[in-house]
């Protein structure tokens, strides 16, 4: 397969991305051995207007996490290798499909509301994305974010009750996984990448919110975690929100 260029923001507190969607495309694309690297951080040339994106080929850009990955199962079934999603269960692939949609349609704006709303996670943005764009920019940034809560929804609860709402999500996380090394079994899928960057914003995030702390609470959650640190990811340094 022809090498990648993949396209977000920098690497923060030591986790792979500080967007979940980020760190699960290339969580797959390290565990699947897809050829990439990685292109200064724009958003000009994302034809969705967001990050992740990916330049397939000189000129072929595309956009969207989930498709992108599709694709690449397709090509790297079109060259004879094995697809990450090779031979599962109908029933695998629909609980795979519930729980990715869970994550990425409902706990990422629990994440969005500790990070942006809540005024301690919104210091730790500030300065993350200080990195990568003007600083005046940010304050208009939590704006447009807030604004984004309010119209989904999760933006006009208080603070109490959103936290409990991820701390239930993060619940059924950790009983649908149990005590196997992966959410599906015993290797990894493409959920495992959902998942992973979406316990990576929560437990590599430097504030010890009670998002967080809850999640810390599952020990098997925690282990799962660092499993796939220590296999795909053993080149990143400490997280700063690593758990003792």
């Amino acid at each position: 397969m022809e090498q990648l260029v993949l396209y977000q923001p920098p690497r923060a507190w030591g986790t792979p991305n500080i967007s979940p969607f980020c760190a699960k495309l290339e969580t797959y694309m390290r565990i699947t051995e897809v050829p990439y690297k990685v292109g200064a951080f724009s958003r000009s040339k994302a034809p969705k207007g967001k990050v992740p994106f990916v330049e397939l080929s000189p000129g072929n850009f595309m956009g969207d996490s989930q498709l992108i990955i599709e694709e690449l199962e397709k090509r790297l079934a079109a060259e004879g290798k094995t697809p990450l999603d090779a031979g599962i269960s109908p029933r695998d692939h629909a609980i795979a499909r519930m729980v990715r949609r869970t994550l990425e349609e409902g706990y990422y704006f629990v994440g969005l509301y500790a990070r942006w709303h809540h005024d301690e996670g919104y210091a730790h943005m500030r300065e993350a994305f200080k990195q990568f764009v003007p600083a005046l920019v940010v304050p208009l940034v939590r704006r447009m974010q807030r604004k984004k809560l309010h119209e989904q929804g999760t933006g006009r609860h208080s603070y109490e009750d959103v936290m409990a709402m991820g701390g239930a999500d993060l619940d059924a996380l950790a009983e649908l996984l149990g005590d196997r090394p992966f959410l599906l079994g015993d290797k990894p899928r493409v959920i495992d990448c959902t998942v992973f960057g979406f316990l990576e914003s929560t437990l590599g995030f430097p504030l010890a919110g009670p998002l967080k702390k809850h999640g810390e609470s599952h020990a098997n959650l925690v282990a799962y975690r660092q499993r796939i640190r220590e296999r795909w990811w053993a080149d990143l340094p400490a997280s700063t929100g690593a758990s003792a």
